[in-house]
């Protein structure tokens, strides 16, 4: 295939699918609302739940996203060395990110820092933004696109904490962030945990950990047990769907770590909000294309 060409497909789809997912949840986060819906017994919380899935119904009627807030687009991609379009990589995700914003249509939300002034496109100063993972040996590539919303953005925190805190200390600030400013990001939330030895590391892993599908567990047995804790304390704290009190506060607790240095642990939290915005799409080198995160779905 033509070099040109190629770019021109990646393009067509990436801008497609971006345009898919402000309208249409990943098949985890739709079963895990129904799921959720079913535990409430609160009259208010049922209403709660029953509004969520009627706008989701309108929005794939009415072909709009689900949101009015279709968030900062962020691409986070695993590209295997021997893709053929590396390079081309940001022209095409800048263009797709155009594309989607005139199409779909997207609400402008790229605001250049300092200027203070809005693009109108979507794009800007390192705007969207592109996370990078290089893998060995194989010649694909898998896209993470988020839709980063002002609401599920705002709890976004970290904090270095000395040592001897440990992870009691990580699970306070996790409480202390979810108490506060959760209830500001449109729940049941999904919740990511970053644990590192310094904030970037915590911040990004936090970040990332929003990607795992909804009910995988950290591999490491602590780990995992610590995610079952937290989002049963969670839990039974009683936000509730959209704030309103209820059953469940969360979708799930995802916890993502590197190894730290002796002197220091550091923790972040990221979390998506109920209406949790991101699609996991494998495109070949060929240009032939998987979605991993809407099972069946042809752009």
């Amino acid at each position: 295939m033509h070099h040109d060409q190629a770019v021109a497909i990646m393009t067509d789809i990436m801008a497609k699918f971006t345009n898919y997912i402000g309208k249409h949840l990943p098949d985890d986060i739709m079963e895990t609302l129904g799921r959720l819906r079913a535990t409430e017994n609160s009259p208010l919380a049922k209403v709660v739940y029953d509004s969520m899935f009627e706008n989701l119904k309108k929005a794939d009627e009415l072909n709009r996203p689900c949101c009015q807030d279709t968030g900062v687009i962020q691409f986070f991609l695993k590209a295997g060395a021997d893709f053929p379009l590396l390079s081309d990589i940001r022209p095409i995700l800048d263009e797709a990110v155009r594309r989607a914003t005139q199409e779909a249509p997207l609400r402008h939300n790229a605001v250049e820092i300092f200027l203070e002034k809005n693009t109108g496109n979507n794009t800007g100063d390192r705007i969207p933004w592109i996370d990078w993972d290089i893998v060995p040996n194989d010649s694909g590539i898998t896209v993470e696109v988020y839709m980063a919303g002002g609401g599920c953005s705002l709890p976004g925190q970290g904090k270095t904490l000395m040592p001897a805190a440990g992870y009691e200390g990580v699970t306070q600030f996790v409480f202390d962030v979810m108490t506060s400013y959760g209830v500001n990001a449109c729940p049941p939330l999904l919740v990511g945990i970053g644990i590192g030895g310094s904030i970037e590391v915590a911040a990004n892993l936090s970040k990332k950990a929003l990607f795992r599908p909804i009910g995988s567990r950290n591999p490491d047995p602590r780990g995992s047990d610590m995610e079952i804790l937290i989002e049963k304390g969670l839990n039974e704290i009683g936000i509730g769907p959209q704030g309103l009190s209820g059953t469940n506060s969360v979708m799930g607790v995802h916890i993502e770590k590197a190894a730290r240095h002796p002197s220091t642990i550091s923790v972040a939290v990221s979390v998506g909000c109920w209406a949790h915005r991101r699609g996991t799409i494998h495109i070949n080198k060929d240009m032939s294309y998987e979605i991993l995160s809407h099972k069946g779905v042809i752009l």
